[in-house]
């Protein structure tokens, strides 16, 4: 593979936030924000609005409940880390259509974009 082939890979994987913002605004629902952080709700304290928490570390016990009539963004901290490329590995192995979110959480807060708390 060239590193041209490499990069549209690459880049075929993750969708825009401005495209998941969209979803959520028309109320189409072609997306499901999955928060895939590992970490108990006082560290997280707030997560993407109407996004559903499965940590990347017990996704594998709860893809029974997923469906696959929907297409799954994932999201982690930041756009460096794993946990949302592991679960988009694990959502792949297991035939649902899903994409990573560009920029992740750190991405979305930056540009202001709708918030909920962890409850």
């Amino acid at each position: 593979m060239n590193k041209v082939e490499f990069l549209e890979t690459f880049l075929s994987l993750y969708v825009n936030h401005h495209e998941v913002l969209k979803d959520m605004e028309d109320r189409k629902g072609k997306y499901t924000v999955l928060d895939v952080r590992n970490a108990p709700k006082e560290v997280k304290k707030d997560k993407i609005k109407n996004s559903i928490e499965i940590p990347a570390k017990d996704l594998t016990n709860h893809l029974e409940n997923l469906s696959k009539d929907t297409t799954y963004v994932v999201y982690d901290w930041t756009g460096g880390t794993i946990l949302g490329k592991a679960a988009l590995l694990e959502l792949y192995k297991n035939g649902y259509e899903a994409y990573e979110l560009a920029g992740a959480l750190e991405g979305w807060k930056g540009m202001n974009l709708p918030l909920e708390k962890v409850e």
